[in-house]
């Protein structure tokens, strides 16, 4: 029980690494608080944590709503006493080339993305800093280290959680307040078939994967003992180097990761996060 008596928040809480993630800090003694706009979806997971023996706070919110973010903290307090981790875990995704990314879809992917996170982030700092410790962990992709053809916007959204991430370390340093970033490769979770839903495509995926619990597992290991960045995958910090001494043969290389579309009916029905 490793995170006894701590309380995790937790938005994009309802299914996917966010659900796995709650599932297990429960596991580790943490009480946990969800977040997500699905209220059915979120209570499900509450009631799998609390039959499970855990405590589980339900809190329907919208990541893109500051208030709902700072009503969703408030909330937290009031009911578990405290919040120690704040994880910013809420994301959509699109794949499309630029010519295919509207302004509309350019602005919905940096509200849930980028927006999403700095107002949890925001909302879980002003708590943190009148108790004196607190610890911001954002699930970003390998994505944000190395954009990928077909995802350019995506990759940007990514990419600034991690200059985001990177700004609060510096500034938490000689504090008690932590901030760290996570990168999963892709990951079977409803990533995929929510796209669908919103943009109505789904997108050829190649290259290694992981499991929602080996994310979720990373994480835990992260609130245990914080890290300024987590790589799930050893071969994704590597490609990181390279992106950076040697941009253009990264290039190359990431062009057999470039996503393409492919018709919905043609989806199996795993999702990606990426």
């Amino acid at each position: 029980m490793r995170l006894s008596g701590r309380v995790v928040a937790i938005t994009g809480a309802s299914a996917g690494i966010g659900r796995a993630t709650a599932e297990l800090c429960a596991k580790e003694g943490a009480a946990v608080a969800l977040s997500a706009r699905r209220a059915d979806r979120l209570n499900e997971t509450a009631a799998t944590v609390t039959a499970q023996g855990g405590r589980a706070l339900a809190v329907p919110s919208d990541v893109t709503s500051d208030a709902d973010m700072r009503a969703f903290v408030a909330r937290t307090v009031e009911a578990l006493g405290r919040l120690d981790v704040m994880i910013c875990n809420a994301g959509i995704g699109f794949h499309g080339t630029l010519a295919e990314t509207t302004p509309a879809i350019a602005r919905r992917l940096v509200d849930v993305n980028v927006l999403g996170t700095i107002y949890a982030a925001h909302a879980a700092h002003a708590v943190f800093v009148r108790q004196g410790f607190g610890h911001v962990i954002a699930v970003s992709s390998v994505a944000g280290r190395r954009g990928v053809g077909g995802m350019s916007l995506y990759s940007a959204t990514k990419a600034a959680q991690v200059g985001f991430i990177e700004g609060l370390r510096t500034e938490f340093l000689e504090t008690n307040l932590r901030a760290s970033i996570v990168y999963p490769i892709s990951t079977p979770t409803e990533f995929h078939s929510s796209m669908i839903r919103d943009f109505g495509h789904a997108a050829e995926v190649d290259g290694p994967r992981q499991t929602v619990g080996e994310v979720a597992a990373a994480i835990v290991e992260c609130i245990v003992s914080p890290q300024a960045e987590v790589y799930l995958y050893r071969k994704a910090w590597w490609l990181a180097v390279l992106s950076v001494v040697a941009p253009a043969r990264a290039d190359r290389l990431m062009q057999k990761y470039a996503r393409g579309r492919r018709p919905p009916r043609s989806f199996s029905g795993d999702g990606d996060k990426k």
